[in-house]
């Protein structure tokens, strides 16, 4: 059975994903939601961010794209999509999606 994908923030376009972009990134959301695991180089834990928390990295034609997505039980929750500049993810980052998901899980 397929879980539902439940967005928070951000979101999956042309522009300004290419649409070649935006089809990986809708491939490896359809893949999740199916149950698959996705590993390197395609997904990979962010344990800075929260337990059961990834990111997607989506190499498009004039950025790499980032998905924060956690696995639960009921559905696969985005937090956050973001082009990347560097290869450390931002204090910033990390804070915003740390506070997404408190509130996200309060309500």
């Amino acid at each position: 059975m397929s879980k539902p994908l439940v967005w928070v923030a951000g979101e999956v376009k042309t522009p300004p994903f290419s649409f070649e972009g935006r089809q990986q990134a809708g491939l490896l959301l359809r893949a999740l939601q199916d149950g698959h695991k996705i590993g390197l180089p395609s997904s990979r834990p962010m344990p800075s961010i929260g337990r059961r928390v990834h990111e997607l990295r989506i190499n498009d034609k004039d950025a790499t794209w980032r998905i924060i997505y956690r696995i639960d039980v009921d559905a696969i929750v985005v937090f956050d999509v973001f082009a990347k500049k560097t290869q450390k993810t931002s204090a910033q980052a990390i804070k915003r999606n740390k506070a997404r998901i408190k509130h996200y899980d309060s309500i």
